[in-house]
């Protein structure tokens, strides 16, 4: 009985932390007004970096709200305000802007670093639950991420409140990135590791075979030797070609054991009369996760890679793009 009344408490808690932390984000929407506007020119005019600071929490929430603004086309930078009065306020420059966290707008350090901010004249824009406190009121922009409680139980701990800045950060960092224009290249250059930089960077071409590894055979190639150029080849396939190379059609292996069942004496057979005419094909320059695409989309394993005149340049299979990461 206690185990069961323990797991309505957890569920109960669990719903009304999401619902209560929704709510803080929705109530954002309505708020959002000129100043938020103002908040955008600044950083859009700035030349320098945008440098995001907060303590605790906030801190934590600045440092994912820098991280996003650098990946989206605004340099940003976090700068901890404790080490700030103690060197680190040399990584703030006249043409950087400072964006700072604080959900009371009464954080001491960093309300002891802005007599050096005001010297150099950089833009503060603050984001705060308090327009009146003395953060808010320093700063040439105010953003109002203030939430009627936290959704901790006992309305202590920060979270309503640090969800409602994390959210206002990315509106910001997400209207920043459509007024720059930033495209999907833009966010590749910046992200060139892991699956996701894989998947925006990786061209057919980076991972295609291609000369003496890319199988291929005439039209009157018969099917004893197109079998022997498959299996050097490794691809599962071999692409059927003119004599300049022009695409004529394909053969799998999938397309050698339905020949087989449907009858025995094959081997004498050329390719004239067992490929298929219309095979799938891609560009070179291709995003390699178009060529995964394709192949989901017609449920081929394989592709030919061709130029404008459609002459055959190379070929790829469903493993490469495993090996690749793209998969």
């Amino acid at each position: 009985m206690t185990g069961e009344l323990d797991a309505q408490l957890l569920l109960a808690t669990g719903r009304d932390v999401l619902r209560l932390e929704a709510e803080a984000v929705g109530a954002l929407e309505a708020r959002l007004d000129h100043s938020f506007v103002e908040a955008c020119a600044l950083l859009l005019q700035c030349a320098g970096r945008v440098v995001v600071s907060g303590m605790g929490k906030s801190g934590i929430i600045g440092k994912k709200i820098a991280a996003t603004l650098a990946s989206t086309g605004s340099p940003a930078l976090f700068l901890h305000p404790a080490e700030g009065s103690h060197g680190d306020l040399g990584m703030l420059t006249r043409s950087d802007c400072l964006l700072a966290l604080s959900n009371s707008g009464e954080t001491a350090e960093l309300l002891a670093i802005l007599p050096v901010v005001k010297r150099l004249a950089v833009p503060l824009i603050a984001m705060t639950g308090n327009p009146l406190s003395t953060l808010a009121r320093s700063a040439a922009v105010h953003l109002n991420c203030s939430v009627e409680r936290e959704a901790c139980p006992l309305n202590l701990a920060p979270t309503a409140s640090t969800t409602a800045t994390l959210a206002m950060g990315d509106a910001l960092a997400m209207a920043l990135l459509q007024a720059r224009g930033f495209s999907a290249d833009d966010f590749a250059l910046s992200h060139p590791g892991g699956s996701l930089g894989k998947r925006l960077l990786l061209r057919v071409q980076d991972v295609m075979h291609r000369d003496q590894a890319l199988p291929k055979v005439q039209r009157e190639t018969l099917m004893r030797d197109a079998v022997l150029e498959m299996t050097s080849k490794g691809l599962g396939m071999t692409a059927v070609v003119d004599a300049e190379d022009r695409v004529l059609g394909i053969f799998t292996d999938g397309d050698l054991r339905r020949a087989f069942a449907e009858r025995q004496d094959l081997w004498e057979q050329p390719m004239a009369v067992l490929a298929h005419t219309q095979p799938r094909s891609i560009r070179a320059e291709a995003l390699a996760a178009e060529a995964l695409a394709l192949m989901e989309s017609h449920r081929v394993g394989a592709l030919l890679v061709v130029d404008d005149d459609h002459k055959l340049i190379g070929a790829l299979n469903m493993h490469d793009l495993l090996r690749a990461g793209i998969v």
